[in-house]
């Protein structure tokens, strides 16, 4: 068991928190920079008082930081976590991604699936009663700060093809309590002899807490949906929206023309302008 001060290692604050509940993303890139400027200029419209922190890997240069840190955003640099070579090893893109082939969607060249274990990071954010971590890749449409008043660990099913989708869980909107004890738990399960977490963080998250709360969907709704299910679409309903798989920002990717309404939107947000009301966009049967 590691004592407390070595448990606040690994991750450095530039200032200190300005409320006792926080938005968190995590930006490994300059890509995913874009990503959370978007991302952060939504939470700002939606009114909330929480912070908005950003967590970032040494992946990512000052230039790109700075319109997050121009948005008052809390930029905490962390590293990443302790794992062995081996772990790592089974975790490189090239072996994870041979091993459990994306088959539904692409992941962009520029995804990096051992980063995504830095989101455990937000467990060392003991200064905040909780927090709702946010993928550096989804918009907030509306007020969600409801969210603080769920449970750990609250997460929405990972529905974006069928309703048999509805027993997984979508890391990329969570609800968690900071605890150094709960990071320490975590650490000392993540990394076992041969153990493979075939999606990276979801699945160690889900096995975890394997009594995860269901949150409503459309608190992390998947844009598959749009042309996968589209029943289920309703934006007076959409809160969060999660860009799975392709990137809006990304030119000509392969979902680029049936995902058309919601790569626009997405560049209104990044951009700062012509941000249109929610309740007024068409639903994906009418925007057909």
């Amino acid at each position: 068991m590691m004592p407390g001060s070595e448990l606040l290692q690994g991750l450095r604050p530039q200032t200190r928190p300005r409320a006792r509940q926080a938005f968190v993303t995590l930006v490994t890139n300059a890509d995913y920079a874009m990503g959370a400027l978007a991302l952060a200029r939504s939470i700002v419209r939606s009114g909330t008082k929480a912070d908005i922190v950003v967590l970032h890997t040494e992946g990512v240069g000052e230039g790109d930081l700075a319109p997050l840190a121009a948005l008052d955003c809390r930029l905490v640099a962390v590293e990443h976590l302790p794992l062995s070579d081996a772990f790592n090893e089974r975790h490189a893109r090239g072996n994870l991604h041979a091993a459990a082939p994306f088959t539904k969607g692409r992941k962009p060249s520029f995804h990096t699936p051992l980063d995504n274990f830095c989101k455990l990071r937000l467990w060392q954010l003991i200064e905040y009663d909780t927090c709702v971590f946010i993928d550096a890749d989804a918009l907030v449409l509306r007020n969600v700060d409801r969210l603080f008043d769920y449970p750990e660990f609250s997460a929405a099913p990972n529905v974006y093809e069928s309703l048999t989708d509805f027993h997984r869980l979508n890391s990329g909107v969570f609800v968690a309590k900071p605890s150094l004890a709960t990071f320490q738990h975590m650490l000392e399960h993540l990394d076992r002899p041969d153990v493979f977490w075939r999606r990276t963080d979801q699945t160690f998250l889900e096995t975890f807490f394997p009594d995860w709360h269901g949150l409503p969907i459309f608190m992390n709704m998947l844009q598959y949906v749009w042309f996968s299910m589209p029943e289920l679409w309703n934006w007076s309903s959409v809160s969060i929206l999660h860009y799975q798989y392709e990137k809006p920002w990304e030119e000509n990717h392969p979902k680029a023309e049936l995902l058309k309404p919601l790569i626009e939107l997405w560049h209104s947000f990044h951009s700062g302008r012509n941000m249109p009301d929610i309740a007024t966009l068409a639903n994906p049967r009418a925007a057909a």
